[in-house]
């Protein structure tokens, strides 16, 4: 639990790790996504970060087409072409502290249905983030995301937990997970992020860090999670 709980001081270092991963998919909306390897779009995220601060780099995801339906897919050597929904999900460490964001964009305009799957997801990740405050179990925020998946007729492709705790790791307690009674308390910080998965197509997650606050919940990642278009 005192791992779980970040002091004001560490809060911060949060907050400026989180600033570096939004200033880092700024810079990569730049950057040309079509004709390129997945390999190539996160060894430009991986420099983005370093740039902006990170010691570390963790982890680079670029899930491209059909690649971006596997939640745990790692960057290969697929060609991104005109027309792939792709998967972005990256993090490290900035002065001993983790960053970790999902985004989703699209090579060229959406067609209607990947624009109301990422709409889903979206409005799936402001319901969690929306449920956080202290006094919360955490298998409730997972709750309140899914049940919008599920409205929707997603719920079985909603196909891991809703989150995870950061701090001095990218990945550690306490889990946004069905079963985790273990109550919220101001100074806890998590991702919430919900996606949606079609086997063989696409998929989409959107990520933010979230710190417990005395009435609430306080994003640390502050870019737009609208569908980014890319070229």
């Amino acid at each position: 639990m005192l791992r779980a709980v970040k002091d004001a001081a560490e809060l911060e270092r949060l907050a400026a790790a989180g600033a570096a991963a939004a200033a880092t998919y700024e810079e990569i909306l730049k950057v040309r996504f079509s004709g390129r390897r997945e390999v190539d779009v996160a060894t430009d995220l991986a420099a983005l970060l370093r740039e902006f601060g990170h010691s570390q780099v963790d982890f680079t995801v670029v899930g491209s087409g059909p690649n971006g339906a596997n939640p745990h897919h790692e960057a290969g050597e697929r060609t991104i072409e005109r027309g792939d929904m792709v998967v972005l999900d990256f993090g490290g460490l900035k002065h001993g502290y983790g960053s970790d964001t999902s985004r989703t964009v699209h090579v060229g305009e959406p067609t209607a249905e990947e624009q109301r799957v990422h709409d889903i997801v979206r409005e799936a990740q402001q319901a969690g983030c929306a449920a956080v405050r202290p006094g919360v179990a955490c298998q409730e925020i997972d709750r309140a995301a899914r049940a919008v998946i599920t409205e929707f007729g997603y719920g079985d492709r909603f196909i891991h937990r809703t989150g995870h705790g950061i701090g001095v790791t990218t990945h550690e307690p306490p889990y946004m997970i069905e079963g985790e009674e273990q109550q919220l308390v101001p100074g806890m910080c998590f991702s919430v992020e919900p996606g949606i998965y079609l086997p063989g197509r696409f998929g989409v997650r959107i990520e933010d860090i979230v710190a417990v606050t005395e009435d609430g919940g306080r994003r640390l990642n502050t870019t737009a999670r609208e569908l980014a278009v890319v070229e």
